[in-house]
């Protein structure tokens, strides 16, 4: 039986003045917004209609939107991100996961392809952020679903190192390292993010 491919990708509805603070704070609330809308509408449209994978939109607030109509809708309810990425992970169809966030402007199709194919043979694969976080984390969840997220230190430099003590004795791929959008700084380190206008969700 060949199991399904699931492509979650963990977005918030876009709202001014919501979301992206530590961005905003250097680049002021207008390109904080504005970085999300874009992001967002670029990665559905390279990532959500490729036919390798079922793409799902992972969404909080949990009753936003509108979202668009041919993704299907997942909330991640509450907790921290570890627990919301359990939630999600745990209800879905049996069959690899790959997780990816709105925060990479260089994440493209070959990237969750190239995870897929190391859920093949690791129990497990990321995309390091040269934060110390990571871009991407992908998990073959056979013969069981190995939770690696529980105590993690979220937005630090220790979340990758946390996340693979969790994973110790388990078979793990690691793919290029990438830089995530967090900060004004980060933020000037990448060229050409607003590849696309943003059109309205729904």
């Amino acid at each position: 039986m060949v199991l399904a491919r699931h492509l979650v990708i963990f977005a918030r509805y876009p709202r001014f003045g919501i979301g992206k603070s530590r961005l905003a704070a250097g680049a002021g609330w207008g390109t904080a917004w504005r970085f999300q809308r874009v992001m967002l509408s670029t990665l559905l449209q390279r990532l959500g209609r490729d036919p390798r994978w079922t793409t799902w939109l992972a969404v909080t607030p949990d009753r936003s939107g509108p979202w668009p109509r041919q993704i299907g809708i997942r909330p991640q309810g509450n907790g921290d991100l570890g627990q919301r990425m359990t939630r999600v992970v745990e209800r879905l169809a049996p069959g690899p996961v790959v997780i990816v966030g709105t925060d990479s402007p260089r994440l493209r199709a070959d990237h969750v392809s190239r995870a897929f194919s190391a859920l093949g043979k690791y129990d497990a694969v990321f995309g390091p952020a040269n934060d110390g976080g990571y871009w991407m984390v992908g998990l073959r969840r056979r013969p069981r679903f190995i939770n690696p997220f529980r105590a993690v230190r979220w937005s630090s430099e220790h979340a990758l190192e946390d996340t693979l003590a969790n994973l110790d004795g388990h078979a793990v791929a690691l793919l290029n390292r990438m830089d995530d959008v967090d900060d004004v700084e980060s933020l000037t380190r990448i060229r050409n993010w607003d590849v696309c206008h943003a059109p309205r969700y729904g």
